[in-house]
């Protein structure tokens, strides 16, 4: 698939992009989805694209397989999103956000659709009809933004709302190194368009619940240091997150706390999958040149060099181990590149 480096004011334009305008222009049903267990961006991302393509006058439903995080539950729109791990009813193209694969949604049934496949995400197959395949963008944000402009959809404060959130979560907080003159091009243009930087961030860091915050204390007070003490190991069951009046979903945004201490250049957090038993999803951040994402691709994961993820199974302690003795090795591959 062909990388792309075009501008927020689209001074080139690659081949998939308008391939993807001819198919969109083409059609009139479309079902968009993305990834399980969403975020800021595969949400974000998945709106603005509905919002774009109403505007259209194209008929759209956004279907799930988990819900949004709740911080993102006031976002306008989140609360249409259907939750459901098969789509019924018949559609002219399927618009898949951040997925390397058609399966990643947790969707059944998608396949039986034309799909475009939108991502950002190193690693990723190359499925459907239309790829469109941009590393070099900080969130998938970005290139819905690129594609909205391409459609020649006016930037409404719903599609900007939701463009920004995509941005904003993805580049965590604008610290990571993906950001680039472009990133703040479009947010820019997204506040422009009326969006308040202020009460997007309230919305998505300062709105937790008490059970939240205990939960995190709970996880923080049980967090263990490699020998070393710059990598961060962060633990959560579900007897955890009971005892301490939370949820799973109240664990968004956990793992990037260890990297505030100036020491820690990357975390791993394992979150217990099924009560009792020994699979776990894993997430990894770290700073600056220490590549995760690498990390991730040795358990069938992927993602960034900043942040990515998957899964494993296995006894805890000894998952542990070799999560602590890969992560060591990029730390020691970064400072010597």
């Amino acid at each position: 698939m062909r990388r792309s480096h075009q501008s927020a004011t689209m001074t080139t334009t690659v081949p998939e992009l308008q391939q993807i305008v001819d198919a969109i222009r083409e059609r009139r049903r479309f079902v968009v989805s993305s990834h399980e267990r969403p975020d800021g961006d595969s949400i974000g991302s998945e709106l603005a694209m509905a919002y774009a393509l109403r505007a259209l006058g194209k008929t759209v439903r956004v279907v799930n397989s988990d819900p949004a995080p709740p911080p993102m539950q006031a976002f306008p729109g989140v609360l249409d999103i259907e939750i459901s791990d098969r789509i019924d009813g018949e559609f002219d193209a399927a618009i898949i956000m951040e997925c390397s694969d058609l399966s990643r949604t947790g969707v059944a049934g998608l396949d039986r659709f034309f799909v475009i496949n939108i991502d950002h995400h190193p690693g990723n197959k190359g499925y459907g009809d239309i790829g469109w395949f941009d590393e070099s963008a900080a969130a998938c944000g970005e290139m819905v933004f690129t594609l909205i402009r391409a459609l020649d959809v006016p930037l409404t404060i719903e599609i900007a709302t939701h463009i920004y959130l995509a941005i904003l979560t993805d580049t965590g907080s604008f610290r990571y190194s993906s950001i680039s003159p472009r990133t703040f091009d479009i947010c820019r243009e997204a506040v422009e368009a009326g969006v308040n930087p202020e009460n997007v961030a309230r919305k998505v860091y300062d709105s937790n619940n008490m059970g939240r915050l205990k939960l995190f204390g709970s996880v923080l007070r049980a967090m263990q240091l490699d020998a070393s003490g710059r990598i961060a190991i962060v633990y959560l069951d579900h007897e955890m997150a009971r005892e301490a009046g939370g949820t799973y979903e109240d664990t968004e945004g956990l793992v990037n706390l260890p990297l505030t201490v100036k020491e820690i250049q990357a975390v791993v957090f394992f979150k217990q999958i099924q009560i009792g038993g020994e699979e776990y999803r894993v997430s990894l951040r770290s700073k600056g040149d220490v590549d995760i994402g690498s990390v991730a691709k040795e358990f069938g994961g992927g993602g960034h060099k900043n942040a990515a993820g998957c899964t494993a199974a296995g006894p805890i302690d000894s998952l542990q181990k070799q999560f602590v003795q890969l992560i060591d090795k990029a730390i020691g591959s970064s400072a010597s590149s």
